[in-house]
């Protein structure tokens, strides 16, 4: 018998009542959302006055690799298009960042341009996307037109291609790229309603009183007879108390007679 009722109490520890959880998390409704909105509202201030905005600049390049004098075919056209990640691995090259640095003489290491600087090749053309982000706008803007220069020079010489033909200049940015207010706000409200459910759902777990009848015979699998409540014991303890108080007065009465 006692080894039965232990593994029953063994079995039942780690059970989970979904539905009890989520009635729990109902209840608390109002601690979650109150969580959420305080967590939404410090990513939005956090977003609006706090992070730097930066903004977004961006050049096209067209690469059209063909022999000279001759007329563009449909070959060229495909074994351009396959080469489009051969020019960006060009573009982000080291020999064509540093180049950029020494021109504009900014005050940044090659790892860090690279960070800033995105290449993008659409499907099925050869238009390369050179996108820089900076703090600046203008500065953002003439590191894309610089990049696209040096790395056009440099994309001729190694692939021994004809030309690199300028599709769009860098534009200046009057509007920041980021961070998003919208995107910051939403994510620190989800974030904030996750951390005080799984705060809520763990101390659930971890509470091992009894609380009621039923937990009497869910996890120590006894019958409960009857139910004392707290009411009655109050006003025992008030009654006990009060009779208490007037025997000690009735003692001191005697006392103070004699």
């Amino acid at each position: 018998m006692g080894k039965e009722n232990g593994n029953q109490m063994g079995n039942d520890e780690i059970e989970i009542d979904l539905l009890e959880i989520f009635h729990i998390l109902v209840g608390r409704l109002w601690l979650i959302l109150s969580a959420g909105l305080l967590a939404a509202l410090v990513c939005l201030l956090l977003s609006s006055f706090v992070l730097t905005p930066y903004y977004e600049s961006t050049t096209r390049i067209y690469i059209l690799n063909k022999t000279e004098n001759a007329a563009v075919s449909y070959s060229d056209v495909q074994i351009g298009t396959q080469l489009t990640k051969d020019y960006a691995e060009l573009i982000n090259s080291r020999y064509v960042l540093e180049e950029v640095i020494q021109k504009l003489s900014l005050d940044v290491e090659y790892k860090e341009l690279l960070k800033k600087v995105s290449v993008e090749t659409p499907t099925d053309t050869r238009i390369v996307a050179i996108t820089v982000e900076d703090a600046d706008p203008i500065q953002a803007m003439e590191t894309a037109n610089c990049i696209r220069e040096v790395a056009g020079s440099h994309i001729q010489n190694v692939m021994d291609i004809e030309a690199v033909n300028v599709v769009e200049q860098a534009n200046m940015p009057t509007e920041k790229a980021g961070p998003s207010v919208l995107k910051w706000t939403a994510i620190g409200g989800a974030i904030g309603v996750l951390i005080v459910c799984a705060i809520i759902i763990v101390r659930y777990l971890m509470d091992d009183t009894i609380k009621s009848s039923e937990d009497v015979e869910k996890y120590l699998g006894l019958s409960t007879l009857a139910l004392i409540p707290a009411a009655a014991d109050e006003a025992g303890s008030k009654k006990k108390k009060s009779s208490s108080q007037v025997r000690s007065g009735i003692l001191s009465r005697r006392i103070g007679r004699a």
